[in-house]
């Protein structure tokens, strides 16, 4: 068996903090489902400003609410504003685990979706029994589910304006 990155939010933004809840990270449930995350999933958060790592699991907050809510005892580890990454893997088997695509998403300084991060299949690895062509539509077809949500704004990632 191995385990392999199922699911990223990449670089959301900690929108509160709360020392008293029971525990676990509160996150928006449009950024849960695009990203494949249930409730009550097991995640990993890692605090890009600070460097501290936590397991804790995903509760559903509001929809379209940008919310990424730190609570019971990880709180002391981060800050309302700190950038994080949120992470959840899955266990396959070694026959299995070259085929695992993980669902990236992408957000901006509200946390809103601005675009899913590209698939890159593992170069140098084949499935066995599948050709490159059968590959090929695979990684293509979960490319083109994650192209089909739509940014708000796709020039602000994180605070940053990127038009050009």
């Amino acid at each position: 068996m191995r385990t392999m990155l199922k699911s990223k939010i990449h670089r959301a933004r900690v929108t509160q903090v709360d020392l008293d809840y029971e525990g676990s990270i509160t996150i928006d449930r449009s950024l849960m489902e695009a990203s494949d995350i249930l409730p009550f999933e097991g995640v990993e958060v890692l605090n890009v400003n600070n460097g501290a790592r936590f397991s804790t699991y995903a509760i559903e907050g509001e929809a379209n609410s940008g919310i990424i809510g730190i609570n019971g005892a990880a709180a002391r580890l981060v800050a309302k504003g700190d950038i994080v990454l949120i992470l959840s893997y899955c266990q396959v088997p070694d026959d299995e685990a070259i085929s695992i695509t993980p669902s990236i998403v992408r957000v901006d300084s509200q946390n809103r979706i601005v675009e899913p991060l590209p698939v890159v299949p593992l170069r140098g690895w084949q499935r066995e029994g599948v050709g490159v062509k059968e590959e090929e539509k695979i990684l293509s077809t979960k490319y083109e589910m994650l192209n089909n949500i739509k940014p708000q704004n796709p020039n602000d990632v994180n605070g940053l304006n990127l038009e050009i």
